[in-house]
C-alpha cells in the first residue's frame, strides 16, 4: 500500500502540528547522521521550536561551533555560492518544472505530427485538409528528419554488408593449400567443375607430368 501524499501547507491543528514536528525532526537528524557517516562530511543543524525557548543543536554545541567556524572562514562569495532560501528554492523548482513542461510539450507535438504523417500515408500521401501553416511546416520538418534517418541507416547497412563480404570471401589459394595438406600425393584445386593437378617433384617422379584442364595441355 502506497503512502498518502502529504500536502505541503501549514498544519492548523496544534496537536497534529506538534506530533508532525517531533516526527519530522527525528527523521531529519537521523538523515544528517547517516549523511555524515556514509559520506564522511561535516554537518550541523539548529532547530528552533516555538514551544521551547532553547533551540535543538545537532550534533552538539562543540560540533556546531566547529562547523560554523569552518563556514565563516570561507570567503564571502564562497559562503553565498550555494546558499538557498525558501524563495530561491521555490524559484528553482518552478524553473525546473517549466523546463520539464516544455520537454513534454515538444514530445507530445512530435507524436501528434507523427500520427498525422502516418495518417497521410494511409490516405494516399494526402495530408488532412484541416492543417494550418504551422502544422504543415512541422510535418515537412518531420518528414525531412525521417528521410535523413533512413539515408543514414541505408549507408550503415551498405558499409556493414561490404565489410562482411570482404571478411567472409574465400581464398582459392588457401583452399588449394589445405587440400594439398590432406593429400600430399594428389595436390590440386578446383576451378568450377574442372580439376588442375599439381605435379610433384620427387626423385622418382616423371618430370614430363602435365596439368590438364579439359582440353588445355601444359607441357
Amino acid at each position: 500500500m502506497t503512502r498518502k501524499k502529504v500536502k505541503l501547507a501549514y498544519i492548523t491543528n496544534d496537536a497534529s502540528r506538534k506530533a508532525t514536528f517531533k516526527k519530522r525532526k527525528k527523521g531529519l537528524l537521523k538523515k544528517l547522521a547517516e549523511l555524515t557517516t556514509l559520506c564522511g562530511i561535516e554537518a550541523c543543524a539548529i532547530i528552533f521550536n516555538p514551544s521551547n525557548s532553547q533551540p535543538d543543536l545537532w550534533p552538539s554545541t562543540l560540533g556546531l561551533q566547529k562547523v560554523l567556524s569552518k563556514f565563516k572562514s570561507l570567503p564571502e562569495m564562497e559562503q553565498c555560492k550555494k546558499m538557498v532560501n525558501q524563495e530561491t528554492f521555490l524559484r528553482d523548482r518552478i524553473a525546473k518544472a517549466a523546463d520539464q513542461l516544455k520537454k513534454l510539450q515538444r514530445e507530445n507535438r512530435e507524436k501528434e505530427i507523427t500520427r498525422v504523417m502516418f495518417q497521410s500515408l494511409v490516405a494516399g500521401a494526402t495530408p488532412p485538409l484541416d492543417l494550418n501553416v504551422i502544422d504543415l511546416n512541422d510535418l515537412g520538418w518531420l518528414v525531412d528528419q525521417k528521410m535523413a534517418d533512413i539515408g543514414k541507416r541505408m549507408e550503415l547497412l551498405t558499409v556493414n554488408r561490404s565489410s562482411r563480404v570482404a571478411t567472409n570471401e574465400p581464398s582459392w589459394f588457401m583452399e588449394m593449400v589445405n587440400q594439398g595438406a590432406n593429400d600430399e600425393d594428389h595436390m590440386g584445386f578446383n576451378i568450377g567443375d574442372d580439376v588442375i593437378q599439381l605435379p610433384s617433384f620427387g626423385e622418382d617422379d616423371n618430370h614430363g607430368t602435365f596439368w590438364s584442364n579439359n582440353n588445355v595441355i601444359f607441357p
